[in-house]
């Protein structure tokens, strides 16, 4: 296969990938591409080792993170990256933690954009990353406003990352409505020890859940004062993005989150 032609094939490749969250095999890739297996095995080889795709342990191909990344700043990551950033940049001054915005992509959930805090938070997760349904809250958000991430997550593996992990269907059965009910998500140390992890959704003018807004905080900080007062700092900045997004909300003044109990920022 000639450069020329790699180029070409290689943007075939995410063509394919694109349209399929599960991911293909190598195999469904050459027969789809009309292209020999032992072609098609080398040129995914090197998209892995370029993380323009990503290899399962199933041996199927999806798109990788730089894929992912690289559709983010082509299109600047939807029209809510683009309107958030300004919230999401306050959200993380006032209250000192790290800042994320996840949107999901299919049948997966990924941050597109990270605003740091000041608090020393070590945990350095990357924009296009898969995240996971189980642990997040984000991921727990998205699952449980949307039937497709919602099978996926009951259908899939889900590793015990720590010993706070919820795994079983029974437990995140419950947890997903909790959510649902209480219109956010929390993940103790779910994911990382050390980490609590706070999702608020962002709509857009239909009602549809498009985005979430998580914060990454401290577990040796929180208490449920500190809770509490992130909570309602998030819930301001998500209520700020959907007016720009041209939601309308019908009672209640929204202001900045510059209010947020002196606790919540360190």
């Amino acid at each position: 296969m000639s450069t020329i032609d790699r180029y070409a094939r290689t943007f075939d490749v995410l063509e394919l990938l694109i349209g399929r969250p599960d991911g293909l095999t190598a195999t469904e890739i050459s027969k789809r591409l009309g292209l020999p297996l032992s072609s098609s095995h080398n040129l995914l080889q090197r998209m892995v080792t370029a993380e323009v795709v990503t290899l399962a342990d199933d041996l199927r191909y999806s798109l990788g993170p730089r894929a992912v990344q690289l559709g983010i700043r082509i299109v600047d990551g939807l029209e809510v990256r683009a309107i958030a950033r300004r919230h999401l940049l306050e959200l993380a001054r006032v209250t000192g933690d790290d800042i994320y915005l996840a949107v999901p992509f299919g049948r997966r959930v990924a941050y597109v954009d990270r605003f740091p805090g000041t608090q020393p938070v070590t945990v350095d997760i990357r924009l296009g990353q898969s995240l996971y349904l189980h642990a997040t809250s984000v991921g727990k958000l998205f699952a449980a406003h949307d039937r497709q991430l919602r099978r996926r997550l009951f259908s899939q593996e889900r590793p015990q990352l720590t010993s706070h992990t919820l795994t079983t269907e029974a437990e995140l059965e419950a947890e997903l409505a909790r959510i649902v009910q209480q219109g956010h998500a929390i993940s103790r140390e779910e994911a990382i020890i050390g980490v609590v992890g706070i999702a608020v959704p962002i709509r857009d003018d239909r009602g549809a859940l498009v985005a979430a807004i998580h914060i990454s905080a401290l577990s040796n900080r929180m208490d449920d004062a500190v809770e509490a007062d992130l909570l309602a700092a998030a819930r301001t900045a998500g209520r700020l993005i959907e007016r720009d997004l041209g939601r309308l909300h019908d009672t209640g003044s929204v202001d900045g989150p510059a209010g947020i109990d002196s606790r919540a920022a360190g």
